[in-house]
């Protein structure tokens, strides 16, 4: 595991390291690996180890999430496929045409995994395909009182037995974790405010879409426990909420300090907002850490970094008003600090409510340090049922089975003693896009390569059996703990691992080596060739119809905050569902911007104009964003701009979906007319009136529009 950071004690680093998945299955994988691999000695010809310790480990990895009874239902479920897919792969281990068919049927299922969830299926997928592969080749096979099938079922209930003593028992800890996983997002967004300056808008976008992501999924978690009465549930809803109103007045208040840094008054204080954001980012982490713990000496906890976050917010709105040059942008930074300080109350008082005996006070560390976790998404949320499946799905499935099925052809005719590593790692390597592809292909081939060197060098020493066996665990672990991180760290240590098993049976030659790196090498250049030359998708034959949906979500939520402006409206529910799905369509549109990225450079052509169009889009929904949490029950004193602004808001964003020449050129004469009525002298005081922050927001609404039509004019290269 990397080490604490330089002077961090070890209790503070492993009890941060405790609050991630990452420490927890490493360890949960190693015993479920281990166990069968020291019991088989015990029990000659009972059950075959290599089958028990595959499917063990790939049960252990899972960071399954959700309700008991749907937790438990999918890890026997996936036992009971291992088991299937072993045997599957016996049975055409002496048989080339049931070996095809044996494979075959294990890609197509594979397909369905991954179709039901994007979550597990992969992982199903390729576990299963794995043991599969392992059983084509006959010298695996145990004795003939031990099977193959029945020693990965084995291997699969122990390690849902260890998943399942691992539970906390409480009836509501899924729905605890759900909202646990929100205000971690929240603090992730907050974190992505401080990141390198080259670097900040590209991950504060993606920290804005995952954060929607998680939100969305933690309200479907919440939505599908109504069944559950008492006010718990109605207590979690709140604490969810919280999290999203904050986050809202946090995006809102990063947009206002955009336009600020224009200023050099304003960029000598952008310093002083970062120990404010740092406390409400470990703020955020303390209140997922006290929803799920559900422990009062957490809430003790967080009461005293809201203290020292509420202290730093009201120095930073002093520091505003003192040294701020601009009375109107002050004034707006200031209204939009005290709001996320309004908004603390609120979710100490929600988050309280969710603990049991919240007033009892019990021995805590007054201490503050930072905390850092990742999670995973809930169960309930993640399963697909629908019926129809993604053509580029159906597309990835069928180009897979097509190569596999030729790589489990060569590996059976050729008699290679290990040639189940070709197919395998066409299986792990081939992605339903170029891009991806390309780099697992990268990844897995140095992983091996490096991974093969070291441990066949290593064993021309001949370790006694126990430090083979106590190798093996460490590699383990550090596999386990680094799959979900960085794929191709994994991939060093789990060729390691693989190296040692073959060392604990027979002597590691130069020919295994060599063999298990030509079969790798070969694998990732044929899955290369396979995404490349059949049935490729490129993702700009599918950026239009996501840039599209994210127009009209963002035109959608344009008229309703323009509505809610002229009539007086609050800032209500209906128009926070809106701003949640433009964000949304935003966020897919980010996604396929960086998937078309990774694709050949023929197939990038119009990338930068379809960015500079996707960024625009983003930067209007955030103004949008910075106009609704000024909205209050006083109607608008100019409805004919509103009206205005409506028509012209119509016009261009029309012009932006058909990106017809004569539409663009009328929608971008009308941007260019636009003014915003001057305000009243009565009215400049931004404290007691909104013009002073919304009329600026709609000027650059307007800009960001006219910004978006001359680069929708420059795009001639996207369908």
């Amino acid at each position: 595991m990397p080490p604490a950071e330089t002077g961090e004690p070890a209790p503070r680093f492993f009890e941060r390291e405790m609050l991630q998945p990452d420490l927890n299955r490493a360890v949960r994988s190693t015993v479920a690996f281990m166990l069968p691999l020291l019991i088989a000695p015990l029990f000659p010809g009972r059950f075959d180890p290599v089958f028990a310790c595959l499917a063990s480990h790939a049960i252990a990895l899972v960071d399954v999430r959700g309700a008991y009874s749907l937790r438990l239902g999918l890890l026997l479920a996936m036992s009971l496929i291992l088991a299937a897919s072993t045997q599957l792969g016996v049975i055409g281990s002496a048989h080339l045409g049931l070996a095809l068919a044996g494979t075959l049927a294990v890609i197509v299922s594979g397909g369905l995994w991954r179709h039901l969830s994007s979550d597990y299926g992969p992982g199903l997928a390729v576990s299963s395909g794995l043991v599969c592969f392992v059983a084509l080749a006959p010298h695996t096979h145990g004795p003939p009182a031990s099977h193959p099938a029945l020693s990965a079922l084995g291997g699969g209930l122990l390690s849902v037995a260890l998943q399942v003593i691992l539970w906390p028992f409480h009836p509501q800890h899924p729905l605890r974790r759900a909202v646990g996983e929100t205000w971690i997002a929240l603090a992730d967004l907050i974190a992505a405010y401080d990141s390198d300056p080259k670097e900040r808008a590209g991950t504060v976008a993606r920290k804005q879409a995952e954060f929607r992501d998680v939100l969305n999924r933690s309200q479907a978690t919440l939505a599908a426990s109504k069944h559950l009465s008492g006010k718990l549930l109605r207590q979690l809803e709140l604490l969810n909420l919280a999290a999203a109103r904050l986050a809202m007045r946090l995006i809102a208040l990063d947009t206002a300090l955009e336009v600020a840094s224009r200023h050099d008054d304003f960029r000598r204080l952008q310093p002083a907002f970062l120990p404010a954001l740092a406390s409400l980012g470990n703020a955020a982490r303390s209140v997922a850490l006290a929803s799920v713990s559900r422990q009062a000496s957490h809430l003790a906890a967080f009461d005293v970094r809201l203290t020292r976050l509420e202290n730093l917010l009201t120095v930073l709105q002093s520091q505003i008003r003192a040294q701020a040059g601009d009375p109107v942008i002050a004034a707006q930074l200031e209204d939009l600090l005290g709001q996320v300080s309004g908004q603390l109350p609120i979710v100490r008082e929600a988050l309280a409510a969710t603990i049991e005996r919240a007033d009892e006070r019990s021995a805590f560390t007054p201490e503050l340090f930072d905390l850092r976790t990742l999670t995973l998404r809930p169960l309930a949320a993640s399963l697909n049922l629908s019926t129809s499946m993604e053509p580029a799905l159906i597309r990835h499935t069928v180009r897979l089975a097509v190569l596999v099925l030729g790589g489990v052809l060569l590996f059976k005719l050729s008699s290679i003693p290990h040639g189940y590593w070709l197919p395998f790692t066409m299986l792990v390597v081939l992605q339903p896009d170029f891009g991806s592809t390309r780099k697992r292909a990268g990844e897995r081939v140095l992983g091996t390569v490096a991974g093969g060197l070291l441990a066949s060098s290593l064993l021309w020493l001949h370790p006694p059996l126990p430090v083979i066996h106590a190798a093996i665990a460490v590699m383990i672990a550090l596999f386990s703990y680094f799959v979900k991180r960085s794929y191709g760290v994994a991939v060093f240590f789990i060729t390691l691992v693989v190296v040692l098993l073959v060392e604990a049976h027979q002597p590691v030659t130069l020919a295994f080596t060599v063999e298990r790196m030509a079969c790798t090498l070969a694998g990732g250049l044929l899955a290369l060739a396979a995404a490349f030359i059949f049935w490729p998708v490129w993702e700009r034959s599918r950026f239009p119809a996501i840039a599209a949906k994210a127009l009209a979500a963002n035109r959608i939520y344009f008229d309703a905050v323009l509505d809610h402006l002229r009539d007086g409206l609050p800032n209500d529910e209906p128009l926070m569902d809106l701003k949640k799905a433009a964000e949304s369509a935003n966020a897919e549109v980010f996604s396929s911007l960086r998937r078309m990225s990774s694709d050949p450079k023929l197939h990038r052509e119009g990338l930068e104009q379809a960015a500079a169009l996707a960024n625009g889009n983003q930067r209007v929904a955030n103004a949008l964003n910075v106009i609704a949490v000024h909205l209050n029950d006083i109607r608008s004193r100019h409805p004919e701009l509103i009206a205005e602004l409506r028509d012209m808001g119509a016009v261009s964003f029309q012009a932006l979906f058909s990106r017809e020449k004569a539409e663009l050129e009328s929608a971008l004469v009308l941007l260019e007319a636009f003014r915003t009525p001057g305000i009243d002298p009565d009215h400049r005081d931004p404290s007691r009136f909104r013009e002073p922050w919304v009329y600026p927001q709609l000027s650059r609404i307007v800009t960001e529009l006219g910004a978006m039509i001359l680069a929708a004019r420059s795009v001639t290269k996207l369908p």
